[in-house]
């Protein structure tokens, strides 16, 4: 038992002081990833509670950001020449790039600084390889641009590189939302003194270093996601719809014609703490909402709020989940039948959502990278991003940096 004390000891102290360069890997005895640093079995991962989820890689947020820097939202690109996979990485004084194609080894590629001061908030979207950056609570930040491209040919790094240009049509921002399939991003959670009170700016940005300004909807929203409509709603197949997670409801909107946004419909729902975003399964039919405070405010576990969207005019309640913790749930993403959700203390979870029309959702596995405790605070995993081809899946933790986690086969 001391022995593997000790061992556990010493590959957390190259986590925690070296971060980087980590190669020494716990000899498996079941079924795990080959190149994991560290497999999960027994329930850990090291020092890292888990369940089915190995860690394959780790980049520490001192590495990342800076010294006294803390880590916020995430996203993936991959090289379509390449085929490299990297990782973007938002931390309160910029976005690091880090190539994760071989993730027991991430290599820092460069770091792009903040436009204007450090903030808590910053969010990255990528559409045609280029990145759109925008940060909340930063004046005059507006929204950096930057090819990913310049990622290939980097020799002597880590290069502090510059933005390609900035978009100064949006001041601060929350988040920012893109629909692929149209080539409009969608500012959100902008200055509730603009012209559209905070409501979803919406940028064409087809041309991606060339941006137009193209109106907006009133009304506050916090996070959203907008996409070309395929559902079970024929009538409104075609359509680019927004569903807004706006602070204390969901609220669907028609931003098809810019120039004359229309609502669709809007629900909430009981016990609001802060709606404060949302995903749709990937037929459409149901929309997965977190609620960032009603843990903390009424004392739920781990709660997410599913809505049948059938009817997009007429959106219904069909279930609450419960997690098995205290912990506050964040970002969350669909990919295929599972639902990844960034849940704070408790790390990521990962909930198999095909049985979700009987109203059953099962949670088949885990990955904690806040192992201290799984309390109701604002620290550990901010974001998570589980859409690389290679299967692995990178983790912000706002505490500890990036960590590259994937599935085994137990």
């Amino acid at each position: 038992m001391r022995l593997l004390k000790t061992l556990k000891i010493a590959l957390f102290c190259c986590f925690a002081i070296t971060f980087n360069g980590c190669s020494k890997k716990e000899t498996p005895t079941t079924p795990v990833n080959p190149d994991a640093i560290s497999p999960c079995q027994n329930g850990f991962a090291n020092i890292y509670p888990c369940s089915n989820y190995d860690l394959m890689g780790f980049m520490s947020i001192n590495d990342l950001g800076g010294p006294g820097s803390r880590g916020n939202d995430c996203w993936g690109w991959v090289d379509p020449i390449t085929k490299k996979e990297y990782a973007l990485f938002g931390a309160t004084t910029g976005v690091a790039f880090v190539d994760i194609t071989t993730p027991d080894r991430p290599v820092l590629i460069g770091k792009l600084p903040s436009a204007t001061i450090s903030s808590a908030w910053r969010d990255i979207k990528v559409y045609n390889d280029f990145a759109y950056i925008v940060a909340d609570r930063a004046e005059s930040h507006g929204m950096q641009i930057f090819d990913l491209t310049h990622l290939r040919n980097v020799s002597n790094h880590p290069e502090n590189f510059s933005a390609d240009t900035q978009y100064t049509g949006v001041g601060s921002a929350h988040n920012i939302v893109i629909n692929e399939d149209s080539g409009f991003a969608y500012a959100v959670g902008t200055s509730r003194l603009e012209t559209f009170a905070g409501g979803p700016l919406f940028i064409d940005i087809q041309n991606p270093l060339a941006p137009i300004d193209s109106g907006g909807f009133a009304g506050y929203s916090h996070d959203a996601q907008v996409v070309t409509y395929n559902g079970p709603d024929t009538e409104h197949n075609g359509k680019e719809i927004l569903i807004g997670s706006n602070e204390t409801e969901v609220v669907i909107v028609d931003v098809t014609n810019k120039s004359n946004p229309v609502e669709i419909s809007s629900i909430s729902y009981s016990n609001v703490g802060y709606t404060h975003q949302g995903w749709f399964t990937e037929d459409m039919v149901y929309f997965i909402l977190g609620d960032e405070l009603d843990e903390q405010r009424t004392g739920t576990r781990t709660r997410s709020i599913i809505f049948d969207l059938t009817d997009l005019d007429a959106p219904r309640l069909h279930m609450e989940y419960f997690g098995p913790s205290d912990a506050i749930d964040h970002n969350g993403y669909v990919k295929d039948n599972l639902y990844f959700q960034a849940n704070y203390t408790a790390g990521i979870r990962i909930i198999d959502v095909s049985n979700i029309q009987n109203k059953s959702m099962t949670e088949i596995g885990y990955f904690d990278t806040h192992p201290e405790n799984n309390n109701v605070s604002f620290n550990g995993a901010w974001s998570v991003y589980p859409y690389f081809p290679s299967g692995n899946i990178i983790i912000s933790d706002i505490n500890k940096g990036l960590f590259i986690v994937k599935k085994n086969s137990n």
